[in-house]
């Protein structure tokens, strides 16, 4: 018999049965379809995560102070303490003392209400220098940024984030208009373009004003001189270790500590943070697809299942055949042509709702799901690899069995 004619007689097997088939087809198509989406939605959560830390700059370092302990010996988080201040960014932003820093932006934010006309709306205010445009890597709708000369004057400017500007005025278009914070009134300069959200805040609700107005109309006290947060700008991408090594050891002259296991503050790249995100990522993918691979070892059973239960059915036609001359093989060959039908088919048809789905569930959970070609084309191939493999237990059976006991099966 040729492969033709195996094929076709193992096409029509699995389509006589088609209730059966459908069914042990099912269990295929939900692993195949499950991995597929278990893999997409892992791939999809990397890219949004490494785009939304991307979208804090280019060649970024992030210093942030160490935590504080209360008087009652609360011991705060990380970020905490008030040991970074305006001259440490100062010092940062030297040629002479971080040639490979580029450009420094030093960050005072608080949380405070922000009153225009009728409304209001709670937000981050974030206090900052005329740098941080181009070092947050950010870009204007409309009007302008903050200037130097604004912070040297203390100067009451503002510049919005589009969805602040939305829900204070319900438009972008709000260069001019007042926005009163904590007594003072702010004029509005510029509206900043979209950029949506990174890591842990959304970058379009802020309002940014100048670092010594923040410090001075909106802090004030002993806190006055520090800040939350100093952003340092490597002057390439090859000397953002440089630019570590210079700040690091920087802040440690100028806190007065000796060993950095004891440092007050800490230094991350988006590199970190990126490698960090990407392998817990990676895990949850891995951990999930091996989640969705039981299911294709269910349907791998269920395919054994109903090839035992067709070789049962079938005792006298393969009697029957190899009674007329047929060999061991032939009867093997068309056994597994039929499992490698049932898996090929459960395949197909998994990857094709995996693909459909990807399409359809971003919307309605809110994530992206990125379809790999690989993922694809390998799926069907393990589905095609289950059928034969769960097929070959039936397929020898059927291949050994004696044709005088298979023509007397009833």
């Amino acid at each position: 018999m040729s492969w033709a004619q195996t094929l076709r007689t193992g096409l029509a097997n699995v389509r006589a049965h088609t209730m059966r088939s459908a069914l042990t087809v099912l269990g295929i198509l939900i692993g195949i379809a499950a991995v597929i989406l278990t893999v997409g939605l892992g791939l999809g959560t990397q890219r949004d995560v490494s785009a939304q830390i991307s979208a804090l700059g280019s060649d970024l370092l992030i210093v942030t102070p160490g935590s504080s302990t209360s008087s009652g010996g609360v011991r705060g988080g990380f970020g905490s303490a008030t040991t970074l201040t305006r001259t440490d960014a100062e010092a940062l932003a030297s040629p002479v003392n971080a040639p490979d820093v580029a450009a420094v932006a030093a960050e005072k934010t608080l949380s405070a209400q922000l009153d225009a006309n009728d409304t209001n709306w709670t937000t981050a205010v974030t206090g900052t220098t005329a740098s941080w445009l181009d070092v947050r890597g950010r870009e204007l709708e409309v009007g302008r940024f903050l200037t130097e000369d604004d912070d040297t004057a203390r100067a009451a400017v503002m510049v919005l984030g589009p969805e602040t500007a939305t829900e204070l005025f319900g438009t972008t278009r709000v260069v001019g208009q007042s926005v009163v914070v904590s007594g003072t009134s702010f004029q509005v300069v510029g509206v900043l373009a979209a950029a949506g959200s990174s890591a842990d805040s959304n970058l379009d609700d802020v309002a940014v004003v100048p670092l010594s107005t923040a410090a001075e109309q909106l802090v004030g006290g002993t806190q006055r001189d520090a800040v939350s947060t100093i952003y340092l700008q490597a002057a390439s991408t090859g000397q953002l270790s440089a630019a570590y090594q210079e700040a690091d050891q920087l802040l440690l002259h100028l806190h007065g500590v000796r060993s950095a296991d004891d440092a007050d503050f800490t230094i991350s790249s988006q590199d970190a943070l990126v490698s960090t995100a990407t392998a817990v990522y990676r895990t949850l993918t891995v951990l999930l697809t091996g989640i969705a691979g039981i299911s294709l070892l269910v349907g791998g059973i269920g395919v054994m299942n109903i090839m035992l239960v067709s070789v049962t059915e079938r005792t006298r036609e393969i009697g029957l055949r190899k009674a007329l001359g047929a060999p061991p093989w032939a009867i093997r060959r068309q056994f597994l042509v039929e499992a490698g039908v049932l898996g090929l088919v459960g395949g197909l048809l998994g990857a094709a709702l995996g693909v459909v789905g990807a399409q359809v569930l971003p919307g309605l959970l809110d994530t992206s799901i990125v379809v790999s070609g690989l993922a694809v084309g390998g799926s069907v191939g393990v589905a095609l690899a289950i059928g034969l493999v769960f097929g070959v237990y039936p397929a020898t059976r059927a291949a050994r069995l004696a044709p005088i006991d298979a023509l007397r099966a009833e």
